[in-house]
């Protein structure tokens, strides 16, 4: 794919070698995103970071990462604070926005939104969210994560073992990530969820056309005893139509430290997009797992920063400018922790 000036609305454009470039790039951001070197190759440039549905992560870490690269951000969040709320449309706000900021990106609680507000963009709009639908980045950066913890065990991608666990159907963040996993080779799927909150059939079909072996299970422990990777996500109670209908699923599956041991293997990658729910009804992942050295949920967060600087550098077009405007810093060390 070309990333220069494109937009990332969905995970449909990437080839493999596109996905292995961005992840050669993300590693060269890394001494940047952990404060060891400062570049200010995107100084004056401006992101517009829209976000009409709550966000934490993703918000931040857009933000973080383009300033970074020495960008400035402009936020609006919620559709209360726009002129959305006064009845404007996608169409106008894209292309007045579109006016002020060399990129854009955008959460919409709405499947298809951001492409509608893209093709009215003058500038490139990065998918952050759209309803049920992908969240593009988020595919990426679990990915880039999937590779770098296998990759301390002397393995790749290719013949990775994962099960998906939890909120399949409504969950935007496994939607992405298994048509990711769809260009690489021989992989074992276990989709673990209730009935009525299965993965989308087309996504299935979509695995198993790529060769890869599917199954599906309601029974947590026994699905998690030969995997790699267990990635856990939460019941998306803003998708359902009430409260009390996402209470029927809420801490179905939970994952601890008794659980881990008894069934898990000695390796296995915990993973989870976050926010992970913490209440007591919930707890998809314990707190006792804090402690397990598996738990790879803030290294994921820490691989969201290089994932997403090394996307605006490939979409701005200024990969090969990001060191001649750098310098090293040395404040760094002094009061920052692993």
């Amino acid at each position: 794919m070309q990333f220069a000036g494109s937009h990332i609305l969905s995970i449909g454009p990437f080839e493999r070698p596109d996905v292995e470039y961005l992840f050669t790039i993300a590693d060269r951001m890394e001494p940047y995103a952990q404060r060891r070197r400062v570049t200010r190759v995107l100084d004056g440039a401006i992101l517009g970071a829209m976000f009409f549905e709550p966000s934490t992560r993703t918000r931040v870490s857009f933000g973080s990462a383009f300033n970074l690269l020495g960008g400035e951000v402009r936020e609006t969040t919620g559709f209360e604070q726009s002129a959305i709320a006064k009845g404007e449309s996608l169409y106008d706000t894209a292309r007045v926005l579109s006016g002020y900021s060399d990129i854009i990106v955008m959460r919409h609680p709405q499947e298809g939104s951001v492409a509608e507000f893209a093709a009215a963009s003058r500038v490139p709009v990065i998918n952050g969210g759209d309803g049920t639908n992908e969240h593009p980045t988020q595919a990426l950066l679990d990915l880039y994560t999937i590779k770098k913890e296998l990759a301390g065990r002397g393995r790749g991608i290719d013949k990775l073992r994962i099960a998906m666990v939890g909120d399949l159907r409504f969950g935007r963040t496994v939607h992405s990530l298994c048509k990711l996993l769809c260009l690489f080779e021989s992989i074992q799927v276990v989709l673990v969820s209730p009935e009525e909150l299965r993965m989308p059939a087309a996504i299935v079909e979509q695995l198993r056309d790529a060769g890869h072996q599917v199954l599906e299970s309601e029974a947590l422990e026994s699905s998690i005893k030969h995997v790699d990777i267990v990635y856990s996500t939460r019941i998306q109670e803003e998708r359902f139509s009430s409260q009390q209908e996402a209470d029927l699923y809420r801490g179905r599956f939970r994952l601890n430290q008794s659980i881990y041991t008894e069934h898990c293997e000695p390796n296995t990658v915990i993973m989870h997009p976050l926010p992970r729910d913490s209440r007591v009804s919930a707890r998809e992942l314990d707190d006792d797992l804090n402690d397990n050295p598996n738990l790879a949920i803030f290294r994921q967060t820490d691989n969201g920063l290089l994932v997403r600087m090394a996307l605006f550098a490939l979409v701005l077009d200024v990969v090969g400018q990001v060191d001649s405007h750098a310098r090293d810093v040395n404040w760094y060390t002094a009061g920052r922790r692993g």
